[in-house]
């Protein structure tokens, strides 16, 4: 994670993280505890699958602990309306690539914000940043791996 790298948020997805991260650092830590608490009464620890994936689970759950720590300090509340036709963070895009024929959809903001049929784009990579501010209509030019890309709006949404 980048130093102070802002996470653009919906209410609802900050509603869901803040709620995801009260009941890992509650009932989750205390379940956790549980499961190591029951391996260790089972015997010798250097032989128990248990035990040891009472522990991975434990660092997994700390690590996205960390993870919504991170995210909440640093969020911003974004509201996806788009009242002026601008992309902005929260946003769901349509682009199509110069030179392609089929449009694309993006959902920009965070992974956190995530749809089931849409990719995510932050607005803090060459793309998402390329586009924020930009209208329906007017094209783009962003620096990518493989060189300048340019991609046209062609739809706004919330």
């Amino acid at each position: 994670m980048s130093v102070d790298e802002t996470h653009h948020l919906t209410r609802s997805a900050h509603e869901r993280l803040k709620a995801e991260h009260a009941q890992l650092t509650t009932h989750g830590r205390i379940e956790i505890a549980r499961k190591i608490e029951a391996a260790r009464e089972l015997g010798d620890l250097t032989e128990n699958g248990d035990y040891h994936a009472a522990k991975e689970e434990q660092g997994k759950m700390e690590t996205r602990i960390a993870q919504l720590t991170y995210i909440l300090e640093n969020v911003e509340i974004v509201e996806g309306g788009t009242a002026d036709g601008r992309v902005k963070a929260g946003s769901v895009v349509a682009i199509l690539y110069e030179g392609d024929e089929e449009e694309e959809r993006y959902l920009v903001g965070s992974i956190e914000e995530r749809h089931d049929d849409l990719e995510v784009v932050s607005p803090t990579s060459p793309l998402g940043a390329a586009l924020i501010g930009a209208n329906v209509g007017e094209t783009v030019s962003f620096e990518s791996p493989a060189g300048m890309l340019a991609v046209t709006v062609v739809d706004v949404e919330a």
